[in-house]
């Protein structure tokens, strides 16, 4: 349920400054892009956006500290999870917004906060001034706002080639997944806070900031990303037969999924016998034995949809988009005139 206080107006007082980050690769057209958020801003009455592009390098934290020491209100990312998750590591504990304006084959943060993968719909959300005040984990440093998880996940996203995704999109993770379903379990220690350790043989540990995976499927049904708290999924399958029982379970919203545990937590650390793959928002890191988590309580502003109906901002999206549509469409109409 969306929380009293997580939805804003934002600052009503006049036109936001803005720039726009950008992963060049996962744009097709990168002028038409620069001329249809141009247009559209223009028509809104907000002033030429700033453009700074990623780099292998850099895929975007230090764009968006650019765009701070600028002064700018509004950061737009326009990419995958990677360009977000960058940003969100430049933008936590800032006054500025966080505006997704998705270009990857499914971007996990958008799936979840109601964003739509419409270009036209993510200048709307921006441009209408909802906000929503985020929690977001933390990693040795490196921040995110959806999860971050040790073994089978990180294999799966080892696993899924680029070239697959653009292909198909999110199904390609699946490709990925089932290469991974008889690998052995590692043996890990978990502390929730400052509780005694739990000792299992999991597949993969997973510590949500919010519920929903790639595909719109929604893994732990009680993650809401303002509460204060970590989602912790632990997932213990060893063959194929329970792997499907546990597939099978979310997909239908159970209430009790067979081998996933669920537990709640502000601090998470997880220790493994050996060393695992690792990942931040559906991005890998530097694979380890240990994965800290704690949280930041309020620290990132999102542009969202402003609920119109219902309460969960998924809801919201297609609204946004049509809105979003006549937007674009008056920014055109004013540049042709």
């Amino acid at each position: 349920m969306l929380h009293t206080d997580a939805v804003e107006a934002g600052r009503d007082e006049g036109p936001l400054r803005s720039a726009v980050v950008v992963n060049p690769v996962k744009v097709t057209d990168l002028e038409a892009l620069r001329r249809t958020v141009g247009d559209t801003l223009d028509a809104a009455g907000w002033p030429e956006p700033l453009w700074f592009e990623t780099t292998p390098d850099d895929p975007g934290r230090g764009q968006t500290e650019k765009a701070l020491a600028a002064g700018v209100d509004v950061v737009f990312a326009c990419g995958g999870d990677g360009t977000v998750m960058a940003c969100v590591d430049a933008l936590v504990g800032t006054e500025v917004a966080l505006a997704v304006l998705p270009q990857g084959t499914g971007n996990l943060l958008a799936a979840n906060l109601g964003l739509s993968d419409e270009l036209p719909a993510g200048l709307a959300v921006a441009i209408e001034r909802g906000r929503r005040l985020l929690d977001v984990g933390e990693v040795d440093g490196h921040h995110f706002a959806v999860m971050a998880g040790m073994g089978f996940d990180a294999q799966m996203l080892d696993a899924t080639s680029e070239t697959t995704k653009r292909r198909i999109g999110w199904p390609a993770y699946v490709v990925g997944a089932a290469r991974h379903l008889r690998d052995r379990p590692m043996r890990v220690w978990i502390r929730l806070d400052d509780q005694a350790p739990l000792r299992r043989r999991a597949r993969s540990v997973l510590v949500a900031n919010v519920g929903r995976l790639q595909g719109g499927v929604t893994l732990l049904t009680e993650a809401e990303p303002d509460d204060g708290y970590l989602d912790v999924a632990v997932l213990t399958p060893r063959t194929l037969r329970q792997w499907l029982s546990l597939g099978w379970a979310v997909l239908r919203r159970r209430d009790r999924v067979p081998r996933m545990e669920v537990y709640r937590a502000r601090r998470v650390e997880i220790t493994s016998n050996r060393s695992q793959p690792r990942e931040l928002d559906g991005d890998l890191i530097e694979p380890g034995r240990e994965l800290r988590v704690q949280i930041r309580r309020r620290a990132l502003w999102l542009c969202v949809p402003r609920p119109e109906q219902d309460p969960d901002l998924a809801e919201d999206a297609s609204a946004a988009a049509e809105r979003g549509e006549r937007l674009v469409e008056e920014g055109r109409g004013e540049r042709e005139e």
